[in-house]
């Protein structure tokens, strides 16, 4: 079982993986096996929430976006009874909803604390929401700002802080709320069986990142600065990205990490199985 690690020996971890020239990769998990083989194949940090729950039920993890669950109940108990105790030596983070208004986040947060998670994410979050819906939240009280507002929280309390953002005015604040990395999001991923079809580009992945980047290490250079989203399926995908675009440490895998891989594997094992032929003498 997974033991809480400090935002120092994470930092350390991280910093230690760069300077060995090595991408950061944070992969999300919605099931416990999926945890448990994201650190055999070597991921820095293993991160849950509603959306990979969704997801790993084969469901669209946009799901996680209406009021079907209560998404930091899930992400609670997620964590305790399916992603930490298979988790050996790896940091979990907590993907929460901080605009929550049923929950004051001092307490919550320290609930989390409790449970084993080493930090926290805004997931979901209010950054992917756009249009009327986005102004009529932000004007009752249901706000990106109490996205920020836990953030700090959690950064007071010593929890390694990660925060999913669309523009460099969103990074600045999470900057200054003290969040330790920050992920450039491109939105719904694509490819396999419920990836999006209106999706960011590479290309547009490659400006909307590198404004980021530009926002936020101008401000605070030792600021990790990762991505996820978009049209970003493959390894390929990934290093072309970290080519492109100055000062990109690493990826988050979402659907990339374990519902395209499941998909893909269970598929053909089964049409493995299916395909072997009944002897003649037994038909």
């Amino acid at each position: 079982m997974a033991g809480r690690l400090t935002r120092e020996e994470i930092e350390g971890r991280l910093k230690k993986e760069i300077k060995k020239g090595r991408a950061i990769f944070d992969a999300f998990a919605g099931t416990g096996i999926s945890a448990k083989f994201a650190e055999v194949g070597g991921a820095d940090m293993i991160t849950t929430h509603i959306l990979a729950r969704f997801r790993m039920a084969g469901l669209s993890s946009m799901a996680g976006y209406l009021s079907i669950a209560d998404a930091n109940a899930v992400t609670l108990e997620l964590g305790k009874r399916d992603i930490i105790p298979v988790v050996k030596n790896t940091p979990v983070m907590a993907g929460l909803l901080g605009a929550d208004p049923t929950r004051n986040m001092e307490y919550f947060l320290d609930e989390v604390i409790a449970a084993g998670f080493s930090g926290i994410l805004n997931c979901p979050t209010l950054a992917l929401i756009d249009g009327n819906f986005r102004k009529v939240l932000e004007e009752t009280g249901v706000t990106f700002n109490k996205e920020v507002d836990m953030i700090a929280i959690a950064h007071r309390k010593g929890l390694y802080t990660k925060a999913f953002v669309t523009s460099p005015e969103e990074a600045r604040k999470m900057v200054e709320a003290g969040c330790d990395n920050i992920i450039a999001h491109g939105g719904n991923t694509s490819g396999g069986s419920i990836g999006s079809k209106t999706v960011t580009p590479l290309d547009s992945m490659v400006s909307l990142i590198q404004n980021i980047i530009d926002a936020v290490k101008g401000k605070k250079p030792d600021v990790l600065v990762t991505c996820h989203g978009g049209a970003t399926e493959t390894p390929q995908d990934v290093q072309y990205l970290l080519e492109k675009v100055e000062g990109l440490d690493g990826y988050v895998g979402g659907s990339t990490a374990e519902r395209l891989p499941v998909e893909k594997a269970i598929t053909q094992a089964v049409k493995g199985f299916k395909d072997i032929p009944l002897p003649a003498k037994k038909r």
